[in-house]
């Protein structure tokens, strides 16, 4: 099986969820604006670093999406999102602070490893390169509102840099945060990442997978107030058996396999 810090991390939130998405085939509609404009975004700033004008390449990316169906939050639109887009990129231009040699090689970069088992973990790195001149892995974010910055060392506990840094075995690796308001703002967030933490994650990672490879999928209730996981889980329908609510977030995908097997197995 392959597996990756998506899986990974939505298996430890919550079992039943895991098993609803990468096993029974239950995907989460494409409703949110922001998450389909950031992915435009990173193939705007993968275009600036192989020589291509990014604003271009942004509009044009954006444009296929202009009459779908987003659900907007208050205050966007689409054209205020390209616009948004617009200004972080000249402003990313002109700081000139990222430096990616070769970018067919270090951009969007694939990194697989073998698990105990035979089973691969795969990830994909967005960049490879230089902050300030210093050698480091790099993670674009795209966002409403600006990442703390503080305590010191709080970006050294971000559980995807640390398994992007045990995949690598790279320490040094920064979040470059394109913040999406009024004024946009560029953060630049540099952490190392220790080998004690790599070590912990892989532990983890083959704890989980056993777990996964088991069929151990009880469901974590979130509804606890005041934090109410369960109530923004995109499978919240099916632990419900709210058909309603199925048919509004989700889509099965094509394909998807009869699983009666694995309830012989946690029986």
């Amino acid at each position: 099986m392959v597996y990756s810090f998506t899986q990974i991390s939505q298996y430890l939130r919550c079992p039943r969820s895991y098993r609803y998405r990468s096993l029974d085939g239950w995907q989460e509609k494409e409703t949110r604006a922001a998450m389909a404009f950031g992915r435009c975004f990173e193939k705007a700033l993968g275009a600036y670093f192989c020589g291509e004008d990014c604003s271009v390449v942004l509009f044009k990316e954006w444009e296929e999406f202009r009459d779908f169906p987003f659900k907007y939050k208050k205050g966007e639109s689409w054209d205020r999102l390209v616009h948004q887009g617009v200004h972080l990129l000249e402003r990313f231009v002109q700081s000139d602070r990222i430096r990616i040699s070769d970018p067919k090689k270090n951009l969007q970069i694939k990194v697989a490893r073998t698990l105990r088992g035979g089973s691969e973990f795969v990830g994909y790195i967005d960049a490879i390169g230089e902050l300030d001149g210093k050698h480091c892995l790099l993670d674009w974010k795209t966002t409403a509102s600006r990442y703390p910055e503080g305590p010191k060392g709080l970006l050294s506990l971000d559980p995807q840099l640390i398994c992007y840094s045990w995949l690598t075995g790279i320490s040094d690796v920064a979040l470059v945060v394109f913040v999406r308001k009024h004024a946009p703002e560029i953060q630049y967030l540099q952490a190392s990442i220790s080998e004690e933490q790599r070590q912990e994650f892989g532990r983890m990672v083959e704890t989980t997978v056993d777990q996964i490879e088991a069929a151990h999928f009880v469901s974590h209730t979130g509804i606890r107030f005041p934090q109410n996981g369960c109530v923004s889980c995109p499978h919240l329908g099916l632990c419900l058996n709210d058909q309603e609510l199925v048919a509004a977030n989700l889509v099965r995908k094509a394909g998807a396999s009869n699983l009666d097997w694995l309830d012989e197995l946690v029986d």
